[in-house]
């Protein structure tokens, strides 16, 4: 098959500092959703990256800094969006990480992300989460070679329906995405109360990523309620399903335990995950009590707008196989994590 013609490459020998980096203005946003469905057609796991008017609202509301890289021509290759997300002050969230197949392989993520980090440092925020896709290490790498630091791995995370054409040697089925923090500034010291199974993965994991925070124990005299009080959100296009733990009580074993099976069982729902705020003393205290009954593995550390702070995931997947093989990694500190992960997975399979 011959190349397209009409579309700009980068040539082998042409310099990546060609590309100029600057931020989207909201009148420009069909330039997004053309990349968008260049390099993912209609697959994009996110509808509102096709929708100008959204992707608009979004620049214009200061929700999102849009960062995109275009050839001298204009021609857009590349895009990376930092979104300021509600109920997370301290951390923004970087995604819909694009770039077209004939700009791979020159550093063009890395350069945006640069930029992108630039803007959040000067903005005084503390650093950047973002995911990214673990079908293959491109852009894991990118991420590494910036200072990030893999977190953890949301296993099963994408639907089989996304395609991608740096994998498109692949079977589809679900897919995983590892989760990378960026420090950009320091932060106030502060507590983060971890359950004792994974104290030490979730202290190695703070140190190295320079996440602000020290991992504590509990206070004695932290009060426990009888009743847990929770937050299911679907998310339909996923098939899958997040439990957000507001409250962690007495009686969390069997809260965690009906939802999940109602939301597997009578819904139908591919994955199921549960998020604990860190920085309450109260999951360390219950997730300790209810440990060996759990029937959730690890997934990792992350910001969530619907729990105050930082949270831990853990997961819980329903008719999906996952192997180590299928699942790219950058670093050794990436392998070790995702090993760790699967493991603890495996070990609450009994627990169902």
């Amino acid at each position: 098959m011959k190349p397209d013609a009409t579309k700009k490459v980068l040539a082998p020998e042409e310099p990546h500092h060609d590309v100029e980096i600057s931020f989207l203005d909201a009148v420009d946003s069909h330039v997004l959703v053309g990349l968008v469905t260049e390099v993912y057609q209609g697959s994009y796991d996110a509808q509102w990256v096709y929708q100008e008017e959204e992707i608009a609202r979004r620049i214009s509301s200061g929700q999102m800094k849009s960062t995109i890289g275009r050839l001298p021509d204009g021609t857009a290759i590349g895009h990376v969006a930092l979104m300021m997300e509600h109920g997370v002050v301290s951390v923004v969230h970087a995604g819909v990480a694009v770039v077209t197949e004939a700009a791979r392989g020159h550093h063009l993520f890395t350069r945006l992300k640069q930029f992108a980090a630039a803007w959040a440092s000067s903005a005084g925020y503390f650093g950047i989460f973002s995911e990214a896709t673990a079908a293959h290490p491109y852009s894991q790498k990118a991420n590494v070679d910036l200072g990030a630091v893999e977190t953890g791995f949301l296993l099963g995370w994408i639907p089989d329906s996304v395609t991608n054409n740096a994998a498109v040697d692949r079977k589809p089925h679900r897919e995983s995405v590892a989760l990378f923090y960026l420090k950009t500034n320091d932060g106030q010291p502060r507590p983060i109360y971890a359950p004792q199974r994974h104290r030490d993965v979730i202290e190695s994991i703070v140190a190295a990523s320079g996440i602000h925070g020290e991992v504590a124990i509990a206070p004695p005299s932290t009060s426990v309620s009888e009743k847990s009080h929770i937050v299911v959100h679907e998310k339909d296009d996923h098939n899958l399903a997040t439990i957000s733990v507001i409250e962690p009580g007495w009686d969390l074993l069997d809260v965690l335990d009906s939802t999940r099976a109602h939301l597997v069982e009578v819904v139908g729902r591919d994955a199921v995950y549960a998020d604990f705020s860190l920085e309450d003393p109260r999951t360390e205290i219950v997730l300790d009590a209810c440990d060996a009954g759990l029937s959730f593995g690890f997934a990792g550390i992350f910001p969530n707008q619907h729990v105050g702070g930082d949270v831990m995931r853990l997961q819980s997947l329903h008719n999906i196989e996952i192997h180590s093989a299928d699942i790219a990694t950058a670093s050794d500190s990436g392998r070790k994590l995702l090993e760790y992960v699967i493991q603890d997975l495996d070990r609450t399979h009994a627990n169902r």
